[in-house]
């Protein structure tokens, strides 16, 4: 085990931008930062025990970085170093448990927490002038690109990009979840620190995704031999809270008449109401729904993205912590590429 410095300074280093947010978007932040943010840097997810996990802690960064608060970045960075920096490579540990003997029971790494720690880092270095935050987006790049991005099984010049370095299946036999890649994440540090591997597996994983949207709901995992791509036969076979990222993801990369988009939206209209439809069988069908205004604002983003009606409702901190966060990437995502899609304020 090691532990990385912590550059425990860094909250008085930084510069401090004027917001580029709207106020909704920048009170929604704040309101987010109050529920789910505890003051030493820790993003708790209540419905896993208490947990803290990579992902949690990339989610919360990025969406420090865009509300310009770089000292709640610095203290999450700070917290995510301590903790979950303790493999022997430049990967976060994928979970901390606040009530174990030992909080770190499992050293495996989630390469979508990898990756959106990277992003925010990146995002961090440009906008708080921390160059370290850059520095260490860099090389978690570089070694997510040796260690989670493998060939094709069914044609070796692709690409996928695994969900972990370790117990990601054989040479022959590959495990992946399609709402781990996140195009625009992966594009930007693949350009930024010149890693051309990361970039092709989000090409080659917004193509394999496609596919898999023209035959039906995108299954949460699938695995890859040299014969097929199938629903994973160790995971629930359904479309469920991983792939329910997968549309807004590709709306966020500027990608939104992509087929998973499209897909989405037919699943979601087809659904109905009363609350939104959180999980599909594979053949369409709704097996569990949600009250939550967060899954309500992911929906309606794949509905609208292409110019349909849809109501993105406003951000509400007032829910668990995943709906919560995914409610404010829909808002950013439908900012960045989709601003018919916005509620009125945000």
């Amino acid at each position: 085990m090691r532990r990385r410095a912590c550059l425990a300074l860094m909250t008085g280093a930084v510069a401090s931008p004027v917001s580029a947010m709207s106020f909704g978007m920048s009170e929604s932040w704040t309101d987010w930062k109050a529920a789910f943010l505890r003051p030493e840097g820790r993003v708790v997810d209540a419905l896993q025990d208490g947990a803290s996990h990579s992902e949690g802690q990339g989610y919360g960064m990025l969406l420090a970085a865009f509300g310009e608060d770089a000292q709640a970045f610095a203290t999450m960075y700070d917290w995510t170093e301590r903790h979950l920096g303790v493999r022997q490579d430049p990967l976060l540990a994928w979970r901390w448990l606040p009530d174990a003997e030992t909080p770190v029971p499992d050293y495996n790494n989630a390469s979508d927490g990898d990756l959106f720690y990277a992003w925010a880092l990146l995002e961090g270095a440009r906008r708080f002038t921390v160059p370290a935050y850059r520095d260490r987006a860099r090389d978690i790049a570089r070694f997510l690109a040796v260690s989670c991005v493998r060939p094709d099984p069914r044609d070796a010049s692709r690409r996928l990009f695994l969900p972990a370095a370790e117990r990601s299946g054989s040479t022959e036999r590959r495990i992946v979840n399609p709402s781990y890649t996140m195009p625009r994440a992966m594009h930007a540090l693949a350009d930024t620190f010149d890693v051309p591997e990361l970039g092709r597996a989000a090409t080659d994983g917004v193509d394999l995704i496609g596919d898999l949207a023209r035959e039906g709901p995108v299954p949460d995992w699938v695995e890859i031999d040299s014969y097929d791509v199938r629903p994973a036969r160790d995971f629930a076979r359904q479309s469920g809270y991983s792939a329910m990222r997968v549309a807004l993801y590709l709306v966020w990369s500027s990608r939104l008449y992509h087929p998973a988009v499209a897909r989405a939206e037919a699943l979601h209209i087809s659904a109905g109401w009363p609350g939104t439809a959180t999980v599909f069988t594979l053949d369409g069908q709704v097996s569990q729904r949600s009250s939550y205004p967060g899954y309500a604002a992911v929906a309606a983003l794949s509905i609208c993205a292409d110019g349909a009606s849809a109501t993105m409702p406003a951000a509400d901190a007032a829910q668990p912590y995943y709906p919560a966060t995914l409610h404010l990437f829909a808002l950013h995502a439908a900012r960045a590429e989709a601003r018919q899609c916005l509620p009125e304020g945000q």
